[in-house]
């Protein structure tokens, strides 16, 4: 999440203690992992919090974390967020999550 000024908590990722776990996690995993499943490789930029830390200073700084491209991080993950489901098909076209209702 890039902070924006409208972001309740846009401050912390102004934090150095933010900062220096961002530099280090991409320095770890410098690939997105969703353009990975995707078969593509490609820099990462952001250090997604996997669960929404909604100002949980534990998870904000204490993750899960993955490291995302900054259009799977705005598009994707953000989509998957709003709509609780996993976005996505396998090699058939079939959905990936386990709850969508072709899946059932």
């Amino acid at each position: 999440m890039k902070p924006t000024a409208k972001s309740k908590y846009g401050y912390l990722y102004n934090t150095k203690q933010w900062r220096a776990i961002r530099s280090e996690f991409l320095q770890l995993h410098p690939l997105c992992v969703m353009c990975e499943k995707d078969g593509n490789i490609v820099q990462a930029n952001v250090v997604d919090h996997i669960e929404p830390h909604r100002g949980d200073l534990k998870k904000f700084f204490g993750g899960p974390f993955q490291s995302l491209c900054y259009t799977h991080h705005d598009s994707t993950k953000q989509r998957m967020e709003l709509y609780g489901v996993i976005i996505g098909g396998d090699e058939s076209g079939n959905p990936i999550d386990p709850a969508h209702h072709w899946n059932k």
